[in-house]
């Protein structure tokens, strides 16, 4: 049986990849999202309306993890989200520009599947690069 860092792993090739069906066999029926997204619930379907929506509005969508950290049955990990903004987001309309941020993941995996999630993101970062706020000057 794979390790609870692979489980997190296939949830991102499910996610790069777009077949987001596979997100179910990566999820737990009894998932819990602590890191809510307007308009999508705290559940496993809720993940995939917010990575069908991520993926619609940008084209080249991936996240990419560079450094894991694993301690019994939660797994850390450090994500470099990418893409290009081509279609609206957040009531943003496309604007071409590109998006490079750093997040963390933290989830608890039980039985081989994640149970719950936890992110960090800079929302601000995002949006100054979306063209949706001023960048800070200097």
């Amino acid at each position: 049986m794979a390790g609870n860092k692979e489980t997190l792993e296939r949830l991102y090739e499910a996610i790069n990849s777009g077949n987001l069906d596979q997100v179910d066999q990566v999820l737990g029926d009894d998932f819990v999202e602590h890191e809510e997204f307007p308009g999508s619930p705290p559940t496993r379907e809720g993940v995939k309306q917010l990575f069908s929506v991520a993926r619609e509005a940008f084209a080249d969508f991936r996240m990419e993890a560079t450094q894991f950290v694993e301690e019994g049955d939660l797994v850390v990990a450090w994500v470099q989200m990418t893409g290009t903004h081509r279609g609206e987001f957040m009531g943003i309309p496309a604007s071409g520009n590109a998006i490079d941020l750093a997040l963390a993941d933290m989830v608890r995996v039980r039985d081989g599947k994640i149970v719950e999630h936890w992110g960090i993101s800079d929302t601000l970062v995002m949006m100054q690069q979306l063209g949706a706020m001023p960048a800070p000057p200097g």
